[in-house]
């Protein structure tokens, strides 16, 4: 028996908070309270794909110090700018 929506959702949030370094938590969590829910099936696939990278690389993509894979990259430049967004100062 597979993994239900509502068990996917859960991992997947949880996964996006307790990644094994603060910056990648700050970064994934927010994002993932804020758009898991209304992703397209073949959205959770992309960002459950991402999940599986490691935080250096993850880190390292989304400071511009390498090339995300193809397949990650657009969502992971839509997470990029979510973070950047959310933690800019506030003037």
């Amino acid at each position: 028996m597979g993994e239900t929506d509502e068990a996917r959702l859960k991992r997947m949030a949880m996964r996006s908070w307790r990644r094994g370094t603060k910056e990648m938590d700050l970064v994934l969590g927010p994002w993932a309270d804020a758009h898991l829910a209304r992703l397209d099936a073949g959205r959770l696939a992309v960002y459950d794909r991402l999940l599986e990278e490691n935080d250096q690389d993850l880190m390292a993509w989304i400071l511009g110090q390498g090339q995300a894979p193809a397949e990650i990259a657009p969502l992971l430049a839509e997470i990029t700018e979510y973070a950047r967004a959310r933690l800019a100062p506030k003037t």
